[in-house]
């Protein structure tokens, strides 16, 4: 109460018109005195609490071990669970670029087919009942293992290649009659083709299994337009044609042989002739009879034709025997159904042969072939008659082949 009065006191020697703001101050410094000595009588003094403090059972006295009376805490165990196998990771989805169509990679083991004939050499008969037992095949020296054997009789495709040239009257009367007689002993399902060739080729009848077609284009081969063969060309230019088919194929050529005015050399088309592949040439040589009247005449001229046809026979040998085929040089007329016989049990009853080369490369190189007959002991096969004659017999197989380029 003294604290009020000396205000109060204070406040009445000012002047009036001061006396309004100091007492505003003052009730105020009163209000804040007050409310500090409340708060000071009702707020007891506090002390820290104190724990009590254990000793240190971890720290063993004098470096010795410490006593072994504290709490030991064991772990507890825990229960043995299955664990769950891992999951496999999710496989990766690939997507291929916007615009660009799916593709997927093969991988080729190659395998090689070998078409084997087996033929009597006087009667050119095809031997039958032979095994897989009996055939080793070799490429380039090497013994290969037969993986595949089964005999093939089946409906041919073939194209009839005919010299047709105004040369001598003689070759294209051996050349229609040999036409004929293949005609002739062609089977309904059989496909056959006939093109013909001078200075340039010209297809007389496409592929077809009407032999009445093929007939007529025979008969239409009357009067010839050029002097040249060009052989070479033409035989190129059927390779190509019958590369287009599926399947194997035959090319029954019937000329001279002889070419005078090819663009292709012997050469490329020996090349071509390796090269292409299920392809078979039998090989029919015309102007045998005219050859064998004037053969041996004096004069140059004579002795180059001589030479000429000796070097044409050569080469229609050659076409022949490097795809597994059979050349003939006929001189009469009746020899024709004998030959033309023995090419189609040639063509239609065959051995067939598969492998997987030992040498799997494929860089398209040239591989050699070669087929033979062997018994059960492994010695040459010998044949004998009903008799027990022995039997001369003839292996009918390609030379060779080139193996597939890897860009191919």
């Amino acid at each position: 109460m003294l604290v009020s009065t000396e205000v109060v006191m204070f406040a009445m020697r000012l002047k009036v018109s001061e006396r309004r703001g100091f007492l505003l101050a003052g009730l105020l410094g009163l209000m804040m005195a007050g409310a500090a000595s409340l708060s000071l009588a009702q707020t007891p003094a506090q002390t820290p609490a104190q724990t009590p403090q254990q000793p240190d059972q971890a720290t063993p006295d004098a470096g010795g071990p410490g006593a072994d009376s504290g709490v030991i805490v064991l772990p507890k165990k825990k229960e043995k669970t299955e664990e769950a196998p891992p999951v496999a990771p999710a496989a990766p989805k690939l997507k291929n670029p916007e615009g660009m169509p799916g593709f997927s990679l093969r991988m080729e083991v190659p395998e090689v087919t070998v078409d084997v004939g087996v033929l009597l050499e006087k009667t050119h008969q095809f031997v039958p009942n032979l095994k897989p037992g009996n055939f080793r095949v070799y490429e380039d020296g090497v013994p290969q293992k037969v993986a595949g054997f089964k005999r093939v009789e089946a409906p041919i495709t073939a194209l009839l290649l005919c010299e047709f040239a105004s040369t001598n009257y003689h070759f294209i009367w051996d050349m229609r009659n040999s036409a004929y007689t293949f005609a002739e002993q062609l089977r309904p399902q059989d496909y056959v083709a006939m093109m013909t060739f001078d200075m340039r080729t010209q297809i007389v009848s496409d592929f077809t299994q009407d032999k009445q077609q093929l007939l007529q284009g025979i008969n239409s081969l009357r009067i010839p337009g050029f002097s040249e063969r060009n052989l070479f060309d033409a035989l190129y230019e059927s390779e190509d044609r019958l590369n287009r088919i599926e399947g194997h194929k035959y090319i029954i050529l019937i000329a001279s042989g002889r070419d005078t005015f090819s663009k292709i050399t012997f050469d490329k088309i020996l090349q071509k002739v390796k090269a292409t592949p299920d392809v078979t040439i039998f090989a029919v040589s015309t102007g045998g009879a005219m050859r064998a009247m004037t053969e041996g005449r004096g004069g140059m001229s004579n002795s180059i034709r001589d030479m000429d046809y000796l070097q044409a026979d050569n080469e229609m040998k050659t076409f022949a025997t490097v795809t597994g085929g059979m050349w003939f040089a006929p001189r009469f007329t009746g020899e024709m159904p004998d030959i033309f016989s023995a090419i189609n049990q040639s063509i239609r009853s065959k051995y067939q042969l598969v492998y997987r080369p030992t040498n799997a490369k494929q860089d398209g190189t040239y591989r050699k072939l070669r087929v033979e007959l062997v018994d059960d002991e492994g010695q040459p096969l010998h044949i004998q008659d009903e008799k027990h004659k022995p039997l001369k017999y003839d292996i009918i197989a390609r030379e060779g082949y080139r193996a597939k380029q890897e860009v191919e």
